[in-house]
């Protein structure tokens, strides 16, 4: 098979101090309580983004069943994890937030409060005419709750990660990544200077040109779970940004990497060395990854933040049995059937 897939988003990585309480509170207060692996080993293969040794690691992989990709949570096992060294500012380089979808803004907002978490926003509104409001998780992660209408399950108003926003130096110079390669070709909007629904964010009160780009759903096992979903390329156009991660290893403390789902890892690096963008790092054979198995890389975009592409091979549906589907073996272009995905809520743990 000659031809790539690259389906949508699997799963943000998000850098955490304790990885056990942020899976809770994921799970409690956005619903993400699937929990698809829990792997503790050593990481190996991304020491140079490590001060260049391997590092012991525990990675839980949560999902919401409603519709939307994951969180990789991410924790360091045998350091402690560094937060950085000042506040991060709306426009500097990397990923400052993520996208979460629900069916209604205020009554998300009013669950969350609820639930004792305490808002940064109140409901804003941004040039598209899309409502959402903001939160932070408890190591200081940006959470964007956005009125979005690409849905699989109708039973609850949230559901999981459909986007996020990136910082960038260059907007023109990021869309051959984002655009050309990833297929973000719909533009929502692309608007240059202040912004309300940005005011109640660090910075967010300076002038920005701020692109949001959608990639509709697309064919392919999990197209039908993770929807469409939207990133948002912001630059500063008042100062010179920052790096969300610089002095600070992947892995620490924040957003540490944008996931993709592919199919034909082989022809997906080929055609981002073609573009500009070759694979810094590569797992060509395939890996265990906790109780899944697949290929994996990172590549980075024109200011280094890390984008990685994953072919799952084998996905555990129902764990306590060791029930796994082998990817292999399917149509790239054919979804799993319902039964098949709604399997993985055997997962679901309950706090």
């Amino acid at each position: 098979m000659n031809e790539k897939f690259i389906y949508g988003i699997q799963q943000i990585g998000v850098g955490v101090d304790d990885a056990p309480k942020l899976f809770q509170w994921y799970a409690t207060k956005l619903g993400a309580d699937v929990k698809v692996f829990d792997d503790n080993n050593t990481a190996t293969h991304m020491a140079p983004y490590m001060g260049g040794e391997a590092h012991d690691k525990r990675a839980i992989l949560a999902m919401n069943m409603q519709g939307g990709s994951g969180y990789e949570i991410w924790q360091f096992e045998d350091r402690v994890p560094q937060g950085p060294k000042s506040q991060i500012q709306l426009g500097d380089t990397g990923i400052f937030s993520v996208k979460v979808k629900t069916r209604n803004a205020e009554k998300a907002l009013a669950a969350i409060k609820a639930k004792g978490v305490q808002p940064l926003s109140d409901i804003v509104t941004a040039p598209n005419g899309a409502k959402s409001f903001y939160v932070k998780d408890p190591c200081n992660n940006i959470v964007q709750i956005l009125e979005y209408d690409s849905w699989y399950a109708t039973s609850k108003n949230m559901g999981g990660v459909c986007g996020c926003t990136i910082g960038v130096t260059d907007i023109e110079a990021a869309k051959k990544l984002y655009v050309d390669v990833l297929g973000y070709n719909e533009v929502l909007y692309d608007e240059s200077g202040t912004f309300d629904d940005l005011a109640p964010l660090p910075s967010g009160g300076e002038t920005f040109r701020r692109v949001l780009l959608q990639k509709g759903e697309t064919v392919g096992g999990f197209s039908k779970l993770f929807g469409s979903s939207q990133l948002e390329l912001v630059q500063t156009t008042s100062r010179t940004p920052g790096k969300i991660f610089a002095d600070r290893y992947w892995g620490d403390i924040g957003f540490i990497h944008l996931c993709f789902d592919v199919r034909n890892m082989d022809a997906v690096v080929k055609d981002c060395a073609s573009a500009g963008f070759p694979f810094s790092v590569l797992v060509a054979e395939e890996f265990d990854m906790g109780d899944a198995n697949g290929k994996w890389g990172y590549l980075e975009d024109p200011d280094g933040t890390l984008i990685e592409f994953v072919e799952a091979l084998k996905i555990p549906l129902i764990k306590q049995i060791g029930w796994s589907i082998n990817m292999k073996k399917r149509d790239p272009r054919k979804p799993l059937p319902n039964w098949l995905i709604k399997a993985m809520s055997f997962n679901r743990v309950k706090f």
